[in-house]
């Protein structure tokens, strides 16, 4: 058996996985950053690591690592979280305080890197050794496996497609660059594009399905318009699919993967959203049909894909 904890701004997941890629049981607790120390937070971590393993009859010694999937730029080599925004941390020594109170091999990776190590693993990559994850929600995350492994190159910092830059000159993305991938196809940048054109168009079935609520517009919303065929919406819809599109041709001519997985929350749309990336990429991609184009799918793992992958890391 294995542990893999997925941290979040919000709460922190734990599951025991087996062999099988299986999530025999998890738990869940509030991180608190924003009132909590790092060192406090880890402590709570390591009660919760033990409490799992107890409920299931596991022995420290029995379980053979524990994976700790964390937001931001982290070292695996030093067990450091060099700097997380979701989380206010900065330089936080998280393998060497856990250590102190568990006699277990320790791992560490970025969370979104740990997230397509579990979809290669056991989900929607499975059985190919090497896969992009892109996930699409507050901003725009993302891990490449190479050879079955993360690719992490030898500077600390991972890969960060989210800021890729797609148009020179572009939105200005909190990374302080201007047109990075993040800002057109997270999201957010999806719905803060949908309730800017709702507002040019008061009779959008965007309005109508928000209840005239700007801040309701969400994405469940913005494909049903967009399905409704209207013009509003439709217009939305495309130029997202469009820029997402671009940064995903990007990242295929760069890395050439077997499969690229989407996460996240516009990944609800399924078949829907990647049929039409599909073929856009297709006209994106260097060698366009007389190339090989690897198929576009979504996650299967959903929010668990993190736990799943910081329990294999190695």
């Amino acid at each position: 058996m294995r542990v893999g904890i997925d941290i979040g701004g919000m709460t922190i997941k734990a599951g025991l996985v087996d062999d099988r890629y299986q999530i025999v049981d998890k738990k869940t607790i509030k991180t608190n950053s924003e009132t909590e120390s790092a060192e406090q937070i880890i402590q709570r971590m390591a009660a919760l690591i033990k409490e799992l393993l107890k409920e299931n009859h596991v022995e420290e010694e029995k379980c053979e690592s524990v994976g700790i999937a964390c937001p931001g730029t982290v070292d695996p080599a030093q067990g450091t979280v060099v700097y997380s925004n979701n989380i206010r941390w900065e330089n936080v020594p998280i393998l060497a305080w856990l250590k102190e109170q568990l006699d277990i091999p320790m791992y560490l990776a970025n969370d979104a890197d740990a997230a397509a190590l579990g979809e290669t693993l056991g989900g929607a990559a499975k059985g190919r050794k090497n896969a992009i994850l892109l996930t699409l929600g507050t901003g725009v995350g993302g891990g490449v496996i190479m050879d079955g492994r993360i690719f992490l190159g030898p500077l600390r910092g991972g890969c960060e497609p989210g800021h890729m830059v797609i148009e020179r000159n572009g939105r200005l993305c909190s990374c302080g660059r201007r047109g990075c991938l993040e800002m057109y196809a997270s999201a957010s940048a999806l719905m803060k594009s949908a309730r800017e054109k709702a507002e040019k168009y008061p009779g959008s079935q965007m309005n109508i399905l928000s209840g005239n609520k700007p801040e309701a517009i969400d994405g469940r919303i913005i494909f049903e318009a967009e399905k409704q065929k209207d013009e509003a919406a439709v217009q939305v819809v495309s130029e997202y699919e469009k820029d997402l599109a671009t940064g995903i041709a990007n990242l295929i001519n760069i890395f050439r993967p077997e499969v690229v997985i989407l996460g996240g929350g516009v990944s609800a749309q399924k078949n829907y959203l990647t049929d039409q990336l599909q073929k856009l990429v297709v006209k994106e991609c260097f060698g366009g049909e007389l190339g090989e184009i690897p198929p576009i799918v979504t996650s299967e793992l959903g929010n668990d894909a993190g736990m799943i992958g910081a329990a294999f890391l190695d």
